[in-house]
């Protein structure tokens, strides 16, 4: 139900999410969404939850193995080309300006954020951040601004390629953590 609900988000925005359409997306009886969901604030919960569950089981298989600057790219670039995280991503771009307008929301959509900034401050660290935490928000600025930009902003009529995605969080890295960050 909630994997249908991020369909639905991603292809509807968040006008078109509604306990009817994730039914129909997910071939489910009517009524079943909302027998799950009963409000929308439920439902939007339940979909932001879905994706942070998602976003960080694919974060506990990712093997650190080329380094973090390649992890971060390869994500990235799969948020951009591999459909099933393009919609996720997308939704989670919905579901951002939703929060802006539902304190409930918000409070979800924040400690979401807050989990993902520690983990990246974590591993900002054993990088050699000698400013992890504040060093997390850039980096976290820097993936979700250069998905944004490719999929949603202007630079989405040339998808960045993953040399240049792995240029780009080199460089990045490099200034936040020393030369070495890109192969910690």
């Amino acid at each position: 139900m909630a994997d249908a609900a991020i369909a639905v988000l991603a292809e509807h925005g968040a006008r078109g999410l509604t306990h009817r359409a994730v039914d129909q997306a997910a071939g489910l009886s009517p009524g079943t969404t909302s027998n799950y969901a009963r409000t929308r604030e439920a439902l939007l919960t339940l979909t932001l939850t879905r994706i942070a569950e998602l976003d960080l089981a694919e974060g506990a298989a990712r093997v650190a193995g080329s380094g973090l600057a390649d992890d971060v790219a390869q994500m990235v670039h799969q948020w951009i080309i591999e459909p099933g995280r393009r919609r996720r991503f997308l939704a989670r771009l919905e579901l951002a300006f939703e929060a802006t307008r539902r304190p409930e929301l918000r409070a979800a959509y924040d400690e979401m954020g807050r989990g993902f900034r520690t983990e990246a401050a974590r591993l900002l660290a054993a990088a050699g951040s000698a400013h992890p935490e504040r060093d997390a928000w850039t980096l976290i600025a820097w993936v979700e601004g250069t998905a944004f930009y490719a999929l949603a902003g202007a630079g989405g009529a040339e998808v960045p390629s993953l040399a240049e995605l792995r240029a780009q969080v080199t460089g990045l890295l490099a200034s936040l953590c020393g030369d070495d960050a890109g192969a910690a």
